[in-house]
């Protein structure tokens, strides 16, 4: 599984670089993206299932979040 950290970035730049990650992975593979609590954690997970990709799950760990998403097709 791969994982990003969008932890210390802040909205929307963190959707744009999890957007452009997201370009360089197949369709159906499942990703990890460090996330920080606030506006990161309720924004990025929305706009990323805006997007088309699927929600796996979000588990807070030790200060941030872990956003566990499917990427969706184009």
């Amino acid at each position: 599984m791969q994982s990003i950290d969008l932890r210390g970035v802040t909205c929307p730049t963190n959707f744009v670089m999890a957007k452009l990650e997201l370009e360089d992975v197949e369709v159906g593979t499942t990703v990890e993206f460090f996330l920080d609590d606030g506006e990161p954690v309720k924004n990025v997970p929305r706009s990323l299932k805006d997007e088309g990709h699927k929600l796996l799950g979000l588990q807070e760990r030790d200060g941030y979040y872990v956003l566990t998403l499917e990427k969706g097709g184009e």
